[in-house]
């Protein structure tokens, strides 16, 4: 256990080593409080330093899942649950301690290697308090609503071990205080996003899935890899705190700064599933749906963006690297935003909706709102996993995913229709739902950035968002039934996943009341662009996407199959149906980057290394040939052969004489 001392009144941002983790330095357990307010009576015990629990009570449960789920059985899944219940109540005692201005950064020494110390710890502040209340909080519902999802699952213990890990190793990224804590619990997510989209492994399209998700993360990952090296042979520290001030004091070039910014944000942009290495997420719906809901919502991509957020001051540092995050997260808003209108998996519908929605996160970032960018990322994981959950409710109960043999589910599903509508509402931006207040304050920093264009793009994408969730409720929960024995099959799921329905509702419903509160926590000071009436832009192209859709999923069949006859349509239908080609783009870097350097290796080891060797055994054999032909068995041979051996001896003795 951490032993920190008592804090009074509030803890101070860092331990004020004077190198901290450098060449030299002494790190050491830091909890620098504040001076106590006068009069105050005796010193409070500071609830934040007790922040490294949260990822360890998540631990503990999945050690209990390990140990003991066998014997529980059915009631493995209460591990995870009371342990991220436990962690959720931790998490708002601190988040109400950082709201009164409290943070903290705790180091213990943890290796020492040719004079450079490198320490090991956590850190809380509002990110962090924000962030752990609501990743608790997301995946405890998550765990509950597994208990009916997964019901007779014959893995149903590794399931829930796997998510608990999963979890866990998102909270320990975000307390670390370091590169090194952060990337080890980054790659903990990788493994664990491995194991459970490739849960149901006997089915080999879901082994394809988890590898090519496993597979296209990494190359984020060596970016990141790359990135965090680079930050520590030019500082030797891996302190996200003593980072920024460090890399400012050596005046690098822009173009370095620049470099290091891109290869961490490589690593964001692989997690996060952006353009172009989104092409892994979709397939990732493979996996069971309370799974997709917990990497769209609260771990994994979230993760993404909230490195980016986290060494934040780093890219402020290198606006060029800024202008890429822009324009990677406003491209990565609008071309999936065009694919999901064409799909018909209604989970892979959400799934290029939440590769939409981080790029809103990520454009947030770019034009310099991070504290809009973060609170996206908090109204989104609410919304988003009460969608996949309500989408889960549906395929429990339909048996398919596919939304033309949907329809009519409304009269089947109420629960389950009405929180759909409402998460529905929320990704769609439409007032009050809270997606409306954090994608609001994204345009409009976009539209006052210096690339307008960004704002565009969004706003393009916010028309197409409400337009493809409006067809998803038609399709599914409204009209007439596609499939009657889909229909006739359809019941209402059990309390367990209902419950966790209503409960998410609440927030994705009312979280936007708090947009104020949540700016100021993040950033005090922080003062939303006024834009005039161009902020009400996105909202009529939402309302305009709606109107679209209701058009045409309440019009005949017959009227949709000819329009998507007309040239007008056809040729955007077919790209965006083909995912604009990325995959197929993919399959030929795969080959270029992969195949193709097979063959290259392959001819040089069959060709060249292969060939010495056999040249080698070939000149043996042809000697062996050659000297055989000398014992014929004559002894007058023999002679002849001595002398003549001895002539050249004699020779060649005469010439080293003559060089000495």
């Amino acid at each position: 256990m951490l032993n920190t001392p008592p804090c009074v009144g509030s803890c101070s941002e860092f331990p004020r080593l004077p190198r901290a983790g450098r060449r030299g330095a002494d790190a050491s357990t830091v909890c620098a409080p504040a001076a106590a307010p006068l009069g105050a009576e005796k010193a409070v015990t500071c609830l934040l330093s007790l922040g490294w629990l949260v990822p360890l009570l998540a631990l503990l449960g999945y050690v209990g899942h390990v140990f003991l789920g066998q014997r529980a059985k059915q009631w493995s899944a209460l591990f995870g649950i009371v342990a991220l219940a436990l962690g959720f109540a931790l998490s708002v005692g601190m988040l109400a301690q950082t709201i009164g201005g409290a943070s903290i950064d705790v180091s213990v020494p943890w290796l020492s290697m040719g004079g450079i110390n490198v320490p090991m710890g956590f850190s809380i502040g509002p990110l962090q308090a924000v962030m752990l209340t609501m990743v608790t909080f997301v995946s405890c519902f998550i765990e509950i609503y597994s208990m009916g999802y997964m019901k007779g699952d014959i893995r149903y213990n590794r399931f829930f071990a796997n998510v608990t890990l999963f979890v866990a190793g998102m909270l320990t990224a975000v307390v670390a205080n370091n590169f090194i804590l952060f990337f080890a619990a980054w790659e903990i997510m990788g493994l664990c996003s491995y194991l459970l989209i490739g849960h149901w492994f006997e089915d080999p399209a879901n082994g394809r899935a988890a590898t090519k998700a496993f597979l296209v993360t990494r190359i984020g990952d060596v970016g990141l890899l790359l990135g965090i090296w680079w930050c520590f042979t030019l500082t030797h520290t891996f302190q996200f705190a003593a980072l920024p001030g460090d890399l400012a004091a050596l005046h690098l070039p822009a173009a370095t700064l620049n470099a290091i910014a891109l290869l961490i944000f490589l690593g964001a942009v692989g997690k996060s599933a952006q353009v172009p290495l989104q092409i892994w997420l979709p397939d990732a719906m493979a996996g069971p749906t309370p799974i997709s809901a917990l990497i769209h919502a609260a771990t994994m991509v979230a993760a993404g963006v909230y490195l980016v957020a986290r060494t934040y001051p780093i890219f402020q540092m290198a606006p060029s690297a800024l202008f890429w995050v822009g324009l990677v997260g406003a491209v990565s808003a609008f071309i999936p935003a065009t694919i999901a209108c064409v799909q018909t998996d209604i989970k892979k519908v959400l799934a290029y909706s939440t590769i939409s929605q981080l790029g809103y996160m990520m454009l947030g970032l770019g034009v310099g709102a991070m504290e809009a960018g973060i609170f996206h990322l908090l109204t989104h994981a609410f919304f988003k996993a009460l969608l996949f959950l309500a989408a889960g409710s549906v395929i429990h109960a339909a048996g398919t995913q596919n939304m033309h043999e949907m329809g009519g589910l409304w009269k089947k599903q109420r629960w389950t229709a009405a929180t759909f509508i409402i998460g529905s509402l929320a990704l769609a931006a439409i007032p009050p739902m809270s997606g409306f207040f954090s994608k609001d304050a994204i345009l409009a920093a976009a539209y006052v950035s210096p690339d307008p264009v960004f704002y565009w793009l969004g706003t393009v994408a916010a028309g197409l968002t409400a337009y493809y969730m409006t067809r998803v409720v038609l399709m599914t929960f409204f009209g007439s039934p596609r499939s009657e024995h889909v229909y006739e099959h359809a019941h209402e799921s059990p309390a367990v996943m209902v419950v966790p329905l209503v409960v998410l509702a609440v927030p994705a419903a009312a979280l936007g009341l708090a947009a104020g509160f949540l700016r100021h926590l993040l950033a005090p000071g922080y003062i939303k662009p006024d834009v005039g009436l161009i902020e009400f832009v996105p909202l009529l192209f939402a309302i305009a996407g709606f109107l679209w859709a209701y058009a045409l999923y309440t019009a005949p069949l017959a009227r949709r199959a000819a329009l998507l006859r007309s040239p007008l349509i056809a040729a955007p239908y077919t790209l965006f149906k083909q995912l604009w080609f990325f995959d197929h783009a993919g399959s030929v870097v795969t080959y270029v980057l992969g195949l193709g350097p097979s063959f290259v290796i392959g001819a040089f080891d069959r060709y060249v290394v292969d060939g010495l060797v056999n040249a080698c055994g070939s000149l043996c054999l042809w000697l062996g040939r050659m000297c055989r032909r000398l014992s014929v068995g004559n002894a007058q041979a023999y002679m002849l052969t001595i002398a003549v051996a001895v002539v050249i001896g004699l020779v060649a003795l005469q010439f080293q004489a003559m060089g000495g």
